[in-house]
């Protein structure tokens, strides 16, 4: 079949470069996140999250490790975005979310060479591009989609967030992205103040969510089994509850529905300052990953994956598979 990315939609309508601008604007206090911190970027100053008005990205690669519906035989093309407005204590890509203060080496650059990089993951056969930890850069980032698609990018767009986007930013994306990849990492706000500093997350998160749903609908596929798109939400289990995953999935089941796509997530490992912080200190035991797995089922969930407790600590980690 033959799918029109939704950029490619708005920029046929004029309305790409509109969008673009308004995402810009956000940036003057900033407020893209809700964090809400109104930091003026384009002025010189940084938000909460440490990012200005520079565009930085960590690392572009092609990746096979998401989920297979993203990366079909090749891989997703990986636009992996420095910092993070989230800040959680057991990050797991914590050298790249929370790099500390100042600039990065070889981090900065331009929607002009990111849009080189998107272009690239068309040209190897990506069937889909992923901006990851997106947020706190989605006016700079979505400025080189919209570079690319106008030199001729096709590829759906993948929104891989932690799901702490503000509803505005999220009203000017509608359209603009193919398919929604957040996760939802708590339902508990206690949860969420301690580990990561955001007592409205859970409310936060749920708003999103639905708001994505809204947008881009269940996730649908092309004759590969490919995603182009739709939602899918990323649960990763904490030890001891601390992810509420099962009041999590009973919101989901209610308010979306059991045809969501759900990646329920076992890889969780102590990183960052997790050891300061028990029960996060330790991995997930395979009894508590299958608790969730059990609740998955008794509600009735109809698509997604599950991944082995055992061996996912070992096989599961974020990672390159080769860099362009």
């Amino acid at each position: 079949m033959s799918y029109t990315p939704g950029c490619i939609r708005l920029l046929q309508r004029g309305e790409l470069h509109r969008r673009v601008s308004l995402l810009r604007e956000m940036l003057g206090e900033c407020g893209l996140c809700m964090r809400n911190c109104g930091a003026d970027r384009l002025g010189g100053m940084r938000g909460y999250c440490g990012a200005g008005e520079t565009l930085e990205v960590s690392s572009s690669c092609v990746h096979t490790g998401e989920e297979p519906v993203l990366t079909g035989d090749t891989g997703v093309g990986n636009i992996f975005l420095g910092r993070c407005s989230m800040g959680c204590v057991y990050c797991q890509n914590h050298s790249i979310s929370q790099p500390g203060p100042g600039k990065m080496p070889g981090w900065e650059t331009t929607p002009s060479i990111t849009a080189d990089r998107l272009i690239r993951f068309q040209e190897i056969g990506c069937p889909t591009a992923g901006l990851v930890s997106p947020t706190h850069y989605a006016p700079q980032v979505f400025e080189a989609v919209a570079a690319a698609a106008e030199r001729g990018f096709r590829l759906p767009v993948i929104y891989n967030t932690g799901g702490y986007d503000s509803p505005e930013l999220l009203r000017l994306l509608d359209g603009m992205v193919d398919i929604y990849l957040p996760d939802i990492k708590y339902s508990d706000p206690a949860m969420a103040l301690k580990y990561s500093d955001a007592p409205d997350y859970p409310a936060a998160a749920r708003d999103a969510v639905l708001e994505m749903h809204r947008q881009v609908g269940e996730l649908r596929t092309d004759d590969r089994g490919v995603a182009f798109r739709g939602l899918l939400v990323r649960l990763l289990v904490l030890p001891g509850g601390i992810s509420g995953t099962e009041d999590t999935l009973n919101f989901l089941a209610r308010e979306i529905g059991t045809g969501v796509h759900i990646s329920l997530m076992s890889q969780y490992y102590p990183a960052h300052r997790a050891g300061g912080f028990p029960p996060l200190d330790r991995r997930l035991s395979p009894g508590e990953y299958r608790k969730a797995v059990s609740v998955m089922e008794e509600l009735g969930f109809e698509n997604g994956w599950v991944q082995d407790p055992v061996t996912s600590p070992d096989t599961y980690l974020p990672g390159v598979d080769f860099s362009i």
